[in-house]
């Protein structure tokens, strides 16, 4: 289903994980997209090529950026207007994760965290918001967290930004569906990333403790937070907004 034919994406953190999974996703979709990272140029360039050849009818760009540096987003939504002429959907999904227990975190940390997983969401979203209201309208998707729902040890801070993005969300779309601009929020659950599975395969024991309350007895893959995210992009009626989707194989149900 080409859903969204014609239509432009810009996804951040897109050269692995969720955001290369849903670059990919929305290619197939019809859209031409925007990839974002910091680095490295090779694997991203990489995921702009697969998603050139999922969709031979579309464009696929890509950019280097810096996200913790303040005019970076601004920097990358202009680039993308300047390739790819219009912005639909802006898909917030670069983080930085920085794992210490709480009173060891340094004022550097705590301030490169919170400018790549909130700051950057918060200008981007704001940079993209001239293209889309001379287009009439648009999608707005923060790829938010499980742990911005419910807390883990070592990871307060980066649950912080995550809490703060659902929120966003929400006030956003207060003041933006007036003019046809959706905004929500995606929660994965954990998924079998490239730094989990590393993670998990330096220690088997908190892969089995985090699948046992996990209800549906697996992790997810990046494949399938992406579809929601193409969801949401494409397929949600215009009703859903400010919702948080929380895509975690049922571990906040219980």
């Amino acid at each position: 289903m080409k859903a969204l034919q014609g239509k432009v994406a810009i996804v951040t953190g897109s050269w692995r994980g969720i955001g290369r999974a849903t670059a990919r996703k929305l290619a197939q979709a019809g859209a031409s997209v925007f990839l974002v990272a910091e680095g490295p140029a090779g694997e991203l360039a990489s995921a702009r090529d697969e998603c050139r050849a999922l969709n031979p009818s579309g464009r696929a760009e890509c950019g280097i950026f810096d996200l913790a540096q303040p005019d970076a987003p601004e920097r990358m939504v202009q680039s993308a207007l300047a390739a790819l002429d219009r912005i639909d959907v802006l898909v917030n999904n670069a983080a930085i994760r920085i794992r210490h227990p709480f009173g060891e975190y340094s004022c550097a940390e705590f301030d490169r965290m919170v400018a790549v997983n909130l700051r950057a969401a918060f200008l981007a979203s704001q940079a993209v918001l001239p293209a889309m209201r001379r287009q009439g309208g648009g999608r707005i998707i923060h790829v938010a967290s499980q742990m911005g729902i419910v807390a883990y040890p070592e990871t307060l801070l980066y649950g912080i930004t995550k809490a703060a993005l659902i929120f966003l969300a929400r006030g956003m779309s207060v003041e933006l569906a007036k003019d046809n601009i959706q905004v929500n929020a995606v929660s994965p659950g954990p998924i079998m990333t490239e730094y989990n599975r590393q993670r998990m395969a330096e220690n088997p024991q908190l892969y089995a403790e985090r699948v046992a309350v996990t209800p549906i007895g697996r992790f997810g893959e990046p494949d399938e937070i992406a579809e929601a995210i193409c969801w949401l992009a494409a397929g949600a009626p215009a009703f859903a907004q400010g919702i948080n989707l929380v895509v975690d194989g049922g571990y906040t149900a219980h």
